[in-house]
């Protein structure tokens, strides 16, 4: 009799190293796991062997960097899309890409199951469950830390029970997560907000005090809202992020480290790293403001936060991201052109811009000519602007005079 088969997210951490083994134990099915490559520094190799070193049947490892930028990242730079204005959607936006390559696995397998490492206080649980439904819902799905409900260190002393390797110790208990897009690390002391992240956390971001004393000056080239080239040097879209990530890095830019409010009704402390994602979402939005009128970009503001939410709630397979992106690449048509950005010691900062559609007009602007703007026509205007509020303002204070 044929065993039943479960396709299990396999990253290779703590949480995925000992489930390969708890389903065996309790579904006595066999394992196929599977790593989908968004960036994440591992060596593939060495994730299979230890995949099948702790009792899969079968791996498979999908490089998906390319599609995961193009696809999933870029969108969400035309949307400026930063969650409750600090997290660039790092880990989120990653998750709808993964959910997708495990059902196709699945399907090629014919498993009657998929399992991921989500625990039931996150919000990558969220992101995992409602992607695979909507691909295949007739695929069960297994979330073994959520119903196991064990805290990390009996995860921990599981797995040094059962001869499980894993990256992590009780000491030094990060748990981590990283895409091209960014780093987030939890867990361990950072879970008292009061205390400041120790500087072992972090590898993609320089301190201020060992970052260069000369400051960089980088040059960003966008067409219709998409990052091409970085200092007059066209790049395919992971070697662009990879090197902004360097770039940025070593100047110490991309520290974020904020309370952010999680779909389960959580407050998290969260800390990560995204140098790339912070200079290019700057430089974008610089951008806009030079190419799109105010009207554009006073409403764009709405669509941009009601994507970004739909992302980070896990609804990337609801029709209204599409939608929203209908008017979002529209305005992106004219989003072309050059920023300039100053990094120096954890500080960045835009320090010029051209664009073809640009339209600020230095005729209108400049304050010695007189043949392009009559200030004469500023009065009347004025008047206008002011008319109802002038009124509201006289009437109620006559009419706060006592009788």
């Amino acid at each position: 009799m044929t065993k039943d088969k479960i396709v299990l997210a396999y990253s290779g951490g703590l949480d995925t190293s000992v489930m390969v083994q708890w389903l065996k134990e309790k579904y006595n099915a066999d394992i196929v796991t599977v790593t989908v490559d968004v960036g994440q520094g591992d060596d593939m190799a060495a994730v299979e062997r230890k995949s099948k070193a702790t009792g899969a049947t079968k791996h498979y490892s999908i490089d998906a960097k390319k599609e995961f930028v193009e696809k999933y990242v870029f969108p969400s730079v035309k949307a400026n899309a930063l969650y409750e204005g600090k997290y660039p959607l790092s880990t989120a936006v990653g998750r709808p890409l993964i959910a997708s390559k495990l059902v196709e696995v699945a399907k090629i397998e014919k498993a009657s199951a998929v399992a991921h490492g989500c625990s039931g206080r996150g919000n990558d649980q969220v992101r995992f469950d409602v992607t695979i439904r909507a691909l295949a819902p007739d695929l069960k799905i297994i979330a073994p830390v959520r119903e196991w409900n064990l805290a990390r260190d009996e995860e921990i002393k599981y797995a040094k029970a059962h001869g499980i390797p894993v990256p992590v110790t009780i000491e030094r208990p990060y748990s981590i997560d990283q895409s091209l897009w960014g780093r987030a690390i939890e867990c361990g002391i950072l879970e008292d907000p009061y205390e400041e992240p120790p500087e072992e956390v972090f590898e993609w971001t320089s301190s201020v005090d060992k970052a260069p004393s000369e400051p960089s000056v980088v040059i960003l080239e966008f067409v219709e809202g998409v990052p091409v080239a970085v200092n007059d040097q066209k790049l395919d879209p992971v070697a662009l992020v990879s090197s902004l990530n360097e770039i940025a890095g070593k100047h110490g830019i991309g520290r974020i480290d904020h309370i952010e409010d999680r779909m389960v009704g959580i407050k998290s402390r969260e800390v990560y790293e995204c140098p790339a994602a912070i200079v290019i979402l700057e430089a974008h939005k610089d951008l806009e403001k030079m190419v799109l009128t105010r009207h554009e970009l006073s409403f764009k503001e709405h669509v941009d936060a009601e994507w970004t939410f739909l992302v980070y709630a896990g609804l990337w397979m609801d029709p209204l991201r599409e939608d929203l992106e209908a008017f979002i690449n529209m305005t992106q048509k004219y989003v072309s052109g050059k920023i300039k950005v100053k990094l120096h010691k954890g500080s960045l900062r835009v320090i010029g811009r051209t664009s073809s559609a640009s339209l600020y007009d230095k005729n209108l602007a400049n304050y010695n000519l007189r043949e392009t703007f009559d200030q004469r026509w500023s009065e009347g205007f004025i008047r206008a602007w002011g008319l109802q509020s002038e009124k509201a303002r006289n009437l109620r204070m006559r009419l706060a005079k006592p009788s």
